[in-house]
């Protein structure tokens, strides 16, 4: 079942897209014809760790990924329990686990400490509850952290304070942090939008 802030659904719903998962080849193919190294984002819409997807095409989009050392893959699961099934990891890869509370971001480091990937991420985005810095445990093992807020129907933007206490906890630790555009909802400074 998709979380009920899903961007994805609500596009799909918006446009009237056929919801059937299908595996286009082609799409693969035109990103071994980019030579021109770029940053891709693969499953944006749809979770490429899901239980239930074909292995046949996880392992043809990671095929893809070691075909194309040139391009950098950013990767996003709600399902870190799953990424042990594909490490290590391609160095052209960002493994990331998505975090919206204290609960997710526990579950987000047991599944990131025990892959390999040269770098590893949580992104709370969309952040929907306030987490303490005691919360903040093991920074040190990521790489980078996201934070963003909820658009669209369900919109939700979280208290500066709360961002505040990742950022202070984040420079303890001097990790990259990428703050999505929507934060400008919630406040005048341009958002920090750090790379590892």
């Amino acid at each position: 079942m998709a979380c009920p802030y899903c961007y994805a659904r609500a596009l799909y719903d918006r446009f009237g897209w056929d919801k059937t998962i299908r595996f286009d080849v082609e799409e693969l193919l035109t990103i071994e014809k980019h030579k021109k190294p770029a940053g891709i984002f693969l499953g944006s819409t749809f979770e490429l760790f899901w239980d239930n997807l074909e292995r046949f095409w996880q392992d043809s989009i990671f095929h893809t990924i070691r075909n194309c050392p040139q391009h950098r893959f950013y990767l996003l699961t709600k399902k870190p329990q799953n990424l042990i099934q594909f490490s290590p990891f391609p160095d052209n890869c960002f493994v990331g686990v998505s975090a919206t509370n204290p609960e997710e971001y526990k579950w987000a480091l047991a599944g990131l400490e025990i892959i390999e990937a040269k770098v590893k991420y949580a992104s709370f985005e969309p952040l929907l509850q306030y987490i303490p810095s005691d919360s903040l445990y093991d920074l040190d093992d990521l790489n980078w952290i996201i934070i963003g807020g909820c658009s669209g129907r369900q919109k939700f933007y979280p208290p500066e304070y709360w961002i505040q206490v990742i950022e202070s906890a984040c420079d303890e630790v001097r990790i990259p942090i990428f703050e999505k555009d929507n934060l400008r909802k919630i406040w005048d400074r341009a958002p920090r939008q750090e790379m590892p």
